[in-house]
């Protein structure tokens, strides 16, 4: 049997693997795929974190030991997958961590419990594993449905809370936001031939109230102008010119930039959503955190195919123009990257799934201040950032984007310790640092991947008392705990 049962090899489940094996505990990841690391291997080189001084432990070892790759004897915020990839690789074989790659959880009845505690996991293998603690270190939150936690998805009301920025955003969407005048219907200025794709007929209520939608998801492209490591993204043999209309459209009202060529080293870039019309497929995610595998995969492919067509349009296109084509044309893929893909990622950027329900939910009114966090165990200290969740016609009869919200914070704030486990009654032996306890708007900043290491560390060390004092994770001493993690470099 295992001491601690990791699902999930993301940032946050080796961190958590690291902290458990220095605090003399046996864990294991189970990973579904065959990379380690997520996003942060997964092009996300370009890292969002807010205030680095917020960052410590194991996470802020992670970008010093990027640094050292580069020369560099400071941090490294920018950086290549295949070097963050290397260094997990390198702490993983040091640390002697098992890790089963390519092992899935079966989704029902992949948790089995006794009481309030989960006594074994069946992966859709057939393998079973026991560990005395677990932890959902996956962006999906999959072991924790299965293990029959509450959990949230879509946008609360802003009554839930008492907050201000959740649900429906119409007004504050002025960001990432698409230019005016721009015509919804497939044949301009025909309602009866319909809406272009992603289009909806209107917002689907007022500002503040909730809805089921979930912030836009898409790749971190890791693109390359150097002809010797390049190749050219072809034409998606399902590629669809309707998707483009919009785009098309954009540029008529003035859109001339449609991705970030935010370069990391070696003539790399992490390209991420910029502008209205962008490499964000907004709209086509919402069915995501509840789907199965097979309708998870489609919903990958769908966005892969999204991006490569956007990028080939971009370079290729007789209706682009040729100031744009040429701006675009000598970015292809880097053929030293993720050569087990085709050196495109595989990772896509879940910005949001589940979250989970635990006795603090973190809120705006954490993030701002107002409601003091007694139990800390990590720091947030990033914007108030979600990304578009829908198109929809607006009142003035053209297509506006909504859901983008950027809300800049005075200081850093404390994460608590009881949003990252679940109620006792629910499960005593489960931790969730990823899809942790949050509403939408508050998990748009804590969803870093620098804090979800802090969190994973966080969570492994209580791990290790709550074995050692033989309670639930619920009822470790928190001095205690908050001494060993001052101990070990974290910023409380």
């Amino acid at each position: 049997m295992y001491d601690l049962v990791i699902y999930g090899g993301t940032s946050a489940g080796i961190a958590a693997a690291i902290q458990a094996k220095r605090m003399g505990l046996v864990p294991l990841i189970i990973e579904p795929t065959n990379r380690l690391g997520g996003l942060s291997t997964g092009g996300l080189g370009d890292t969002d974190f807010g205030k680095s001084a917020a960052i410590g432990g194991i996470s802020l070892q992670f970008y010093r030991e990027i640094g050292k790759k580069y020369g560099s004897d400071h941090p490294a915020w920018m950086f290549e997958p295949k070097v963050a990839l290397a260094v997990f690789q390198e702490w993983v074989t040091k640390n002697e961590i098992e890790v089963w790659f390519g092992e899935r959880l079966e989704l029902s009845g992949g948790a089995t419990k006794e009481g309030n505690t989960i006594s074994h996991i069946r992966l859709e293998s057939g393998r079973t594993v026991s560990g005395r603690l677990y932890m959902d270190a996956s962006y999906e939150g999959d072991l924790m449905k299965a293990a029959g936690i509450r959990f949230a998805t879509g946008r609360e009301a802003n009554h839930v809370y008492g907050e201000h920025h959740n649900g429906i955003q119409t007004g504050v969407a002025r960001l990432n936001q698409l230019p005016r005048g721009i015509d919804p219907y497939v044949v301009k200025g025909d309602p009866s031939s319909g809406l272009l794709p992603g289009v909806n007929s209107d917002a689907g209520g007022e500002d503040g109230d909730a809805d089921h939608r979930v912030q836009a998801y898409c790749f971190r492209m890791t693109l390359t102008d150097a002809p010797a490591n390049r190749v050219m993204i072809e034409r998606p043999s399902d590629y669809d010119e309707r998707e483009y209309e919009l785009m098309f459209r954009a540029i008529e009202q003035g859109q001339n930039r449609f991705f970030k060529l935010r370069m990391v080293p070696n003539r790399k870039t992490d390209s991420n959503n910029d502008n209205g019309f962008s490499t964000d497929y907004i709209g086509r995610n919402y069915n995501y955190p509840e789907a199965d595998y097979e309708q998870r995969s489609r919903i990958v492919r769908e966005h892969e195919t999204y991006q490569k067509g956007l990028v080939w349009t971009l370079q290729q296109h007789p209706r682009v123009p040729k100031d744009i084509r040429n701006f675009y044309k000598e970015w292809g893929l880097p053929l030293d990257e993720f050569q087990e893909n085709g050196h495109w990622t595989p990772q896509l950027y879940i910005r949001e799934s589940r979250r989970m329900l635990g006795e603090t939910v973190m809120n705006e009114n954490h993030i701002f201040l107002r409601t003091p966090v007694a139990d800390s165990v990590g720091m947030g200290s990033y914007n108030m950032d979600s990304h578009h969740t829908q198109r929809h016609v607006g009142k003035d009869g053209f297509v506006v984007n909504e859901g983008d919200v950027q809300i800049g914070l005075s200081a850093p704030y404390p994460i608590s310790y009881r949003s990252i486990v679940p109620k006792e009654e629910e499960c005593a032996n489960l931790f969730v640092p990823v899809c942790l306890s949050a509403s939408h708007i508050a998990y748009g900043s804590i969803r870093m991947e620098p804090v979800f290491m802090v969190l994973g560390q966080s969570a492994a060390t209580a791990a290790a008392m709550a074995i050692e004092n033989n309670v639930s994770v619920q009822q470790v001493n928190y001095d205690a705990l908050r001494s060993r993690l001052l101990m070990d470099g974290q910023v409380l």
